[in-house]
C-alpha cells in the first residue's frame, strides 16, 4: 500500500514539474515579447550606412594584412636568402 502511495505522489511531482516547466517557457516568450517591443530598431537609412562602414573598415584592415604579408615575407626571404 506504501508503494502505492510513492508512486502517486512521484507521479503528481512529476505532473507538477512538467506543468511548471511550460509555465515557465509561456513566461519567457511573454518577457521576450515584451522586450522585443522596447526595441528601437534602425532605420533602413541607418543600416545601409553601417553596412557600407563595416566593409571599408574590412576593406581597410585586408588591405593592410596584405602589405604586412608580403614585407615580413620579403624580410624572411632577405634573412634566409631564398
Amino acid at each position: 500500500m506504501a508503494d502505492k502511495k510513492e508512486t502517486s505522489a512521484k507521479k503528481h511531482g512529476f505532473l507538477a514539474g512538467v506543468k511548471g516547466f511550460f509555465a515557465r517557457i509561456g513566461r519567457f516568450l511573454k518577457e521576450t515579447r515584451s522586450e522585443l517591443k522596447k526595441v528601437v530598431w534602425p532605420s533602413k537609412k541607418q543600416t545601409k550606412n553601417n553596412t557600407i562602414v563595416v566593409i571599408v573598415v574590412i576593406i581597410i584592415a585586408a588591405l593592410v594584412l596584405i602589405a604586412l604579408d608580403f614585407a615580413f615575407g620579403g624580410i624572411i626571404r632577405l634573412l634566409i636568402g631564398a
